[in-house]
């Protein structure tokens, strides 16, 4: 498309800072964000309200078939409704975290999601997250980010956002679901995470907020060694 805006895609483990980085990244280029994996979570939380195994293929198929999912912004940022309503917090309880790994896997829900996506992307001037956008979704983006961080510091981050939270988790409790997470989202058959082959890597272990955020930025704008094609 003629004039088009890049598309900027943001895939990694969860914990790597995918999220608000993403988003400040669609601030400084005045772009839209969008966090794919609300949109997996949202699924989620459907099946877990009608009372339907995660593990249920045939179950899940049907609820994503007539999920409406919407992502709209206002002040906060990115918010998730999911039927209608708002459940941009609940998506984030851990009863949808430990299932949305099973759910995101089935092809039904990958491919309605992977619509819906590219959908979102078509125009350009995105910065979208996830664990397959540079692979799947939009292999063909001008930029793709693969973010990366060791399991512990992933751990501890999630560990110190729960604790702030008022949640009772131990780190190490944490430490294990993401080492499972992880062994479960790049081993399964459809759309497993991994890095794409002209994907640059940044490694958030020992970088703040502000430091990532610079970094794809320079990336983006062809002043980082790494990003000059």
């Amino acid at each position: 498309m003629r004039g088009r805006k890049p598309i900027i895609a943001i895939d990694g483990p969860v914990g790597a800072g995918k999220s608000t980085t993403a988003r400040r990244v669609a601030e400084e280029l005045c772009y839209l964000y969008v966090d794919t994996g609300a949109m997996y979570r949202a699924v989620t939380l459907d099946v877990l309200d009608h009372g339907i195994d995660p593990e249920d293929e045939i179950g899940v198929e049907d609820i994503v078939c007539s999920s409406k999912i919407e992502l709209m912004i206002d002040d906060r940022g990115q918010r998730t409704f999911l039927n209608g309503k708002d459940v941009s917090e609940r998506i984030r309880d851990r009863d949808v975290t430990k299932a949305v790994s099973s759910v995101s896997a089935m092809k039904a829900v990958r491919d309605r999601m992977t619509e819906l996506q590219r959908e979102l992307g078509f125009k350009g001037g995105i910065v979208m997250e996830g664990r397959d956008i540079g692979t799947v979704v939009f292999p063909d983006a001008e930029f793709k980010i693969y973010l990366d961080a060791s399991p512990e510091i992933r751990a501890q981050r999630r560990y110190e956002e729960l604790s702030a939270k008022g949640a009772t988790i131990t780190y190490n409790k944490l430490l294990d679901e993401i080492k499972e997470r992880d062994r479960l989202n790049t081993m399964r058959e459809i759309a497993p995470l991994r890095k794409a082959e002209d994907a640059i890597t940044v490694d958030t272990t020992n970088l703040t907020l502000e430091e990532q955020v610079r970094e794809i930025l320079l990336i983006v704008k062809g002043e980082n060694e790494a990003g000059k094609k």
